[in-house]
């Protein structure tokens, strides 16, 4: 088991709670970004800057009861086909029951911004979003080691 991060887009401080718990619980982190980043991890993979390439690595690395961090719903819905986990860098997880939700909720908003609609962005990441980060990512992982082989 381990914990792969989609770093293109995670926060730093997400990130860092990464590290700290991946230490703690003796589970290796991998990050995965394109070259336009700077992660420093002993577990980085360094992709070009196409789109969906480090996705695409991801799942390509990907293994059941492997945790996924991850904002992307595509991505998510991918590995939990494969049987890992995925949650987002505010510590919400995503489930086989709610993803599908979830991407007909993006392609709605995508179509909107297509026809000319604005959405708003994510909001600025506050302290209780890492709270939140911490209890979910301890929760899965406590999940994951408890249902791998």
């Amino acid at each position: 088991m381990k914990i792969i991060v989609d770093a293109d887009a995670c926060p730093q401080s997400a990130l860092q709670i990464c590290f700290k718990l991946g230490k703690l619980h003796q589970i290796e982190v991998w990050t995965v970004a394109s070259f336009d980043h700077r992660i420093l991890s002993e577990h980085h993979i360094t992709v070009g800057d196409n789109s969906q390439e480090a996705d695409l690595k991801i799942l390509n690395v990907a293994k059941a009861w492997d945790i996924i961090i991850t904002q992307d719903f595509g991505l998510a819905a991918m590995v939990l086909g494969k049987g890992a986990y995925a949650m987002g860098p505010k510590g919400v997880e995503y489930r086989p029951e709610t993803i599908d939700f979830l991407l007909e909720e993006r392609e709605i908003k995508a179509k909107y911004r297509r026809a000319g609609g604005r959405t708003k962005g994510p909001k600025k990441r506050t302290e209780e979003d890492d709270h939140a980060f911490k209890q979910g990512l301890t929760r899965l992982i406590e999940m994951a080691l408890k249902s791998s082989p």
